[in-house]
């Protein structure tokens, strides 16, 4: 596997060398093929930031008022239920936090933990080291691998940027489900715009898309998902209008620092890091920071950077120089070069088969981008009309 490391260039550094242009504020590129620049210099995804932060994150006394408002209405419906709400845990920052917040807040949550086979092993002890320090029960569900194995193939073999669909689907559906079939109406979870609300459409297609996500197994997998938890767009809408399912940014009503929360959470809980966003997953490790660079010409922490740029956590000098960094320390690339490969069944030269098909586009797959996308485009358009209309009144 070494070959693959020396022979190959990067993507990145061939679209760098064509019309390359770096946003003036945060530090998304033209590595994003649909990114646009107002006349300043600044590019729709900090603009949009700025829009969703002035909206979506709470501060002061309107977010104390907001939350223990919510805090209230979960513990009334939940006095006759073991749990008052559900949290989805990791092992990582985000969904570590807000199991501390909630705990602190008086809730009675139910964590759970989806088991894809790709958990490192610090990963599974945090989730025990923390829930325990915390006192809150667990409940994990563990995917069949041979059937994930060839699920996360067929993403591979489709030559999709998009290939974490399978677990943040299964995420997602297994939050949802429990939620529906016991009852609680509150799932909490550790999505929040100052620290990741920034991810271009092209890089990371909605893993809601159950069709997207069935078309590419049918055309490029061999197995059946038994095991899979999974939900259609007329589930997710059952879930929330018919059964009242909450799904709550929590960390929003809160004053989060990505840099500060990891400090709370290592002294008073004896968490222990990971290295980059999202690592707690051996899988994701090596497809952030190895395949997509590589494969497909851009670079996850690029967004991930910029958002704590637009956020205030830090600088934008800061992120560029922490650009610089390789993702991966040589000896960690090299092992997971002969781990990742051989866990998912394939040979090295299946692998490099992988790495060298031509890129393709979510689009090119069955999808229903319209009720996820283009809808929700819809909704905001008529919001921002509706608000406009008021302020001129």
């Amino acid at each position: 596997m070494t070959s693959v490391v020396s022979s190959r260039p990067t993507r990145v550094r061939q679209l760098e060398k064509a019309g390359y242009r770096l946003c003036s504020r945060c530090i998304m590129d033209t590595s994003d093929p649909d990114i646009h620049f107002l006349d300043d210099g600044t590019c729709n995804h900090c603009n949009r930031y700025a829009e969703r932060a002035e909206s979506e994150i709470f501060h002061g006394d309107i977010a104390a008022s907001q939350l223990a408002s919510l805090v209230d209405e979960m513990k009334r419906n939940g006095r006759k239920r073991d749990y008052d709400c559900i949290i989805g845990v990791s092992g990582g920052v985000d969904s570590t936090m807000v199991a501390y917040h909630v705990r602190r807040l008086g809730l009675r949550p139910l964590a759970l933990h989806l088991d894809n086979g790709w958990d490192s092993e610090l990963a599974v002890n945090n989730i025990h080291t923390t829930l325990a320090a915390l006192d809150i029960d667990l409940q994990t569900h563990v995917i069949d691998w041979e059937e994930f194995r060839d699920l996360q193939l067929s993403f591979l073999r489709a030559s999709v940027p998009n290939c974490e669909c399978p677990t943040d689907h299964a995420i997602n559906a297994f939050l949802l489900k429990t939620a529906a079939r016991t009852g609680i109406r509150y799932v909490l979870h550790g999505g929040n715009v100052a620290t990741e609300s920034i991810m271009p459409l092209a890089w990371s297609y909605y893993n809601q898309d159950l069709r997207h996500l069935r078309a590419i197994h049918r055309r490029f997998g061999s197995r059946k998902l038994k095991t899979l938890p999974q939900i259609s767009f007329a589930g997710f809408v059952s879930a929330i209008l018919l059964r009242g399912v909450r799904y709550i940014p929590i960390l929003n009503y809160l004053d989060y620092n990505k840099h500060e929360a990891k400090g709370v959470i290592q002294n008073e809980l004896g968490w222990r890091d990971y290295g980059g966003k999202h690592f707690e997953s051996i899988y994701t490790r090596f497809f952030q920071s190895y395949i997509l660079p590589r494969k497909f010409g851009f670079d996850k922490r690029r967004a991930h950077l910029s958002t704590l740029v637009c956020s205030g956590e830090m600088s934008r000098d800061e992120a560029l120089e922490e650009m610089k960094a390789e993702p991966y320390a040589a000896a960690d690339l090299e092992r997971d070069l002969q781990y990742v490969p051989k866990k998912l069944g394939i040979t090295s030269g299946e692998f490099e088969e992988i790495m060298s098909a031509s890129p393709r586009k979510y689009s090119d797959y069955p999808s229903n981008r319209f009720l996820y996308h283009d809808l929700r485009t819809l909704k905001a358009w008529f919001k921002r009309i509706a608000t406009a209309r008021k302020s001129s009144e």
